[in-house]
Protein backbone atom coordinates (compact mmCIF):
# COMPACT_ATOMS: atom_id res chain seq x y z
CA UNK A 1 0.00 0.00 0.00
CA UNK A 2 1.26 3.51 -0.59
CA UNK A 3 -0.27 5.67 2.16
CA UNK A 4 -1.28 9.04 1.44
CA UNK A 5 1.93 10.51 3.00
CA UNK A 6 5.10 8.59 4.40
CA UNK A 7 6.10 5.30 2.59
CA UNK A 8 5.14 2.15 1.24
CA UNK A 9 4.12 -0.48 3.87
CA UNK A 10 3.46 -4.10 3.49
CA UNK A 11 1.14 -5.72 5.66
CA UNK A 12 0.67 -9.46 5.90
CA UNK A 13 -2.45 -10.58 8.15
CA UNK A 14 -3.66 -13.89 9.04
CA UNK A 15 -7.10 -15.74 7.94
CA UNK A 16 -8.34 -14.29 10.78
CA UNK A 17 -7.40 -11.10 9.84
CA UNK A 18 -4.70 -10.12 13.12
CA UNK A 19 -1.21 -8.80 11.90
CA UNK A 20 1.23 -11.67 11.30
CA UNK A 21 4.17 -9.24 11.80
CA UNK A 22 4.83 -5.62 11.28
CA UNK A 23 8.46 -6.57 9.99
CA UNK A 24 8.58 -5.29 6.02
CA UNK A 25 11.20 -7.32 5.59
CA UNK A 26 9.43 -10.95 6.76
CA UNK A 27 6.62 -9.93 4.45
CA UNK A 28 9.04 -9.40 1.55
CA UNK A 29 10.89 -12.89 2.37
CA UNK A 30 7.41 -14.97 2.48
CA UNK A 31 6.31 -13.66 -0.41
CA UNK A 32 9.48 -14.46 -2.63
CA UNK A 33 8.96 -16.71 -5.19
CA UNK A 34 10.72 -17.73 -8.39
CA UNK A 35 9.61 -15.86 -11.74
CA UNK A 36 7.89 -19.07 -12.90
CA UNK A 37 5.88 -19.94 -9.40
CA UNK A 38 2.02 -20.72 -10.77
CA UNK A 39 -0.32 -17.94 -9.18
CA UNK A 40 -3.18 -20.15 -6.37
CA UNK A 41 -6.49 -19.18 -6.86
CA UNK A 42 -7.82 -16.10 -4.60
CA UNK A 43 -9.29 -17.44 -1.27
CA UNK A 44 -12.47 -16.67 -0.75
CA UNK A 45 -11.74 -13.87 2.03
CA UNK A 46 -9.05 -12.20 0.03
CA UNK A 47 -10.85 -8.97 -0.37
CA UNK A 48 -11.84 -8.68 3.89
CA UNK A 49 -8.25 -9.89 4.30
CA UNK A 50 -6.87 -6.82 1.97
CA UNK A 51 -9.43 -4.47 3.36
CA UNK A 52 -8.30 -5.54 6.85
CA UNK A 53 -4.69 -5.32 5.83
CA UNK A 54 -5.38 -1.36 4.16
CA UNK A 55 -6.57 -0.39 7.81
CA UNK A 56 -3.60 -2.18 9.65
CA UNK A 57 -1.48 0.30 7.79
CA UNK A 58 -3.24 3.45 7.62
CA UNK A 59 -3.87 2.63 11.54
CA UNK A 60 0.11 2.01 12.25
CA UNK A 61 0.66 5.24 10.63
CA UNK A 62 -1.27 7.14 12.93
CA UNK A 63 0.27 5.54 16.09
CA UNK A 64 3.71 5.60 14.60
CA UNK A 65 4.38 9.44 13.66
CA UNK A 66 2.57 8.81 10.53
CA UNK A 67 2.90 11.53 7.82
CA UNK A 68 5.41 13.34 10.74
CA UNK A 69 7.99 10.26 10.41
CA UNK A 70 9.06 8.61 13.43
CA UNK A 71 8.87 9.76 16.95
CA UNK A 72 12.84 10.50 17.50
CA UNK A 73 12.59 12.69 14.21
CA UNK A 74 13.38 15.94 13.42
CA UNK A 75 10.13 16.48 11.46
CA UNK A 76 7.71 14.59 14.62
CA UNK A 77 9.81 16.76 17.68
CA UNK A 78 9.41 19.69 15.78
CA UNK A 79 6.39 19.48 14.66
CA UNK A 80 5.24 18.48 18.30
CA UNK A 81 7.11 21.31 20.08
CA UNK A 82 6.02 24.27 17.82
CA UNK A 83 2.36 23.01 18.26
CA UNK A 84 2.08 22.73 21.98
CA UNK A 85 3.76 26.21 21.39
CA UNK A 86 0.95 27.41 19.24
CA UNK A 87 -1.61 25.91 21.24
CA UNK A 88 -0.65 27.81 24.25
CA UNK A 89 -0.34 30.60 22.62
CA UNK A 90 -4.27 30.54 21.77
CA UNK A 91 -5.25 34.01 20.70
CA UNK A 92 -2.86 35.90 22.84
CA UNK A 93 -1.50 38.28 20.84
CA UNK A 94 0.81 41.59 22.10
CA UNK A 95 3.56 43.35 21.54
CA UNK A 96 6.12 39.99 20.92
CA UNK A 97 4.16 37.72 19.37
CA UNK A 98 2.05 39.32 16.45
CA UNK A 99 -1.25 38.20 14.20
CA UNK A 100 1.57 37.68 11.51
CA UNK A 101 3.97 35.81 13.65
CA UNK A 102 0.91 33.52 14.55
CA UNK A 103 0.07 33.09 10.75
CA UNK A 104 3.64 32.23 9.76
CA UNK A 105 3.65 29.49 12.83
CA UNK A 106 0.31 28.16 11.56
CA UNK A 107 1.74 27.98 7.47
CA UNK A 108 4.73 26.12 9.20
CA UNK A 109 2.59 23.55 11.03
CA UNK A 110 0.98 23.06 8.25
CA UNK A 111 3.91 22.54 5.70
CA UNK A 112 5.49 20.65 8.16
CA UNK A 113 2.63 18.29 8.35
CA UNK A 114 1.92 18.07 4.56
CA UNK A 115 5.82 17.60 3.24
CA UNK A 116 8.92 16.12 3.74
CA UNK A 117 11.70 17.77 5.35
CA UNK A 118 13.68 19.34 2.76
CA UNK A 119 17.15 17.60 1.98
CA UNK A 120 19.08 20.38 0.36
CA UNK A 121 22.00 19.14 1.69
CA UNK A 122 20.34 18.24 5.25
CA UNK A 123 20.74 21.82 6.30
CA UNK A 124 17.37 21.87 7.75
CA UNK A 125 16.85 18.70 9.22
CA UNK A 126 20.62 19.02 10.49
CA UNK A 127 19.93 22.50 12.26
CA UNK A 128 16.46 21.47 13.50
CA UNK A 129 17.77 18.39 15.15
CA UNK A 130 20.84 20.35 16.71
CA UNK A 131 18.27 23.08 18.21
CA UNK A 132 16.46 20.45 19.53
CA UNK A 133 18.84 18.44 20.96
CA UNK A 134 20.33 21.56 22.67
CA UNK A 135 16.84 21.84 24.21
CA UNK A 136 15.83 25.22 22.23
CA UNK A 137 12.69 27.17 24.04
CA UNK A 138 9.54 27.73 22.26
CA UNK A 139 10.21 30.27 21.12
CA UNK A 140 13.32 30.40 19.37
CA UNK A 141 11.89 27.77 17.68
CA UNK A 142 8.45 29.30 16.74
CA UNK A 143 11.44 31.89 15.18
CA UNK A 144 13.56 29.46 13.63
CA UNK A 145 11.04 27.08 11.87
CA UNK A 146 8.99 29.93 10.30
CA UNK A 147 12.05 31.77 9.06
CA UNK A 148 13.06 28.26 7.35
CA UNK A 149 9.98 28.07 5.68
CA UNK A 150 10.12 31.60 4.25
CA UNK A 151 13.97 30.72 2.70
CA UNK A 152 12.37 27.94 1.22
CA UNK A 153 14.75 25.39 3.59
CA UNK A 154 12.03 23.96 5.83
CA UNK A 155 10.07 21.00 3.41
CA UNK A 156 9.96 19.38 -0.03
CA UNK A 157 6.86 20.54 -1.76
CA UNK A 158 6.00 18.96 -5.21
CA UNK A 159 2.14 19.92 -5.40
CA UNK A 160 1.89 18.00 -8.20
CA UNK A 161 3.00 15.07 -7.19
CA UNK A 162 1.16 14.88 -3.51
CA UNK A 163 -1.60 12.33 -3.28
CA UNK A 164 -4.58 12.39 -1.09
CA UNK A 165 -5.95 9.33 -1.00
CA UNK A 166 -3.94 5.74 0.07
CA UNK A 167 -3.53 3.57 -2.99
CA UNK A 168 -3.47 0.01 -3.36
CA UNK A 169 -0.56 -1.70 -5.34
CA UNK A 170 -1.22 -5.05 -4.87
CA UNK A 171 -2.49 -8.04 -2.67
CA UNK A 172 -1.03 -11.72 -2.45
CA UNK A 173 -2.54 -14.58 -0.75
CA UNK A 174 0.56 -16.22 1.19
CA UNK A 175 -0.05 -19.57 1.98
Amino acid sequence: MRPARGNDALAWMDESGNPVTRSQLAILKTAACAADTQALPRTEQHHDLTRRGLEHILEEEKSFGGALGRPSGARFKTYQQLKRYRETLGDHHDLFITDEQVRRIDRALEEIYRYPLAQIAQIAKNRLNRQLKAGVDDYRLAELVPGLREDGRLCVIDREATRHDPELICSLNLV
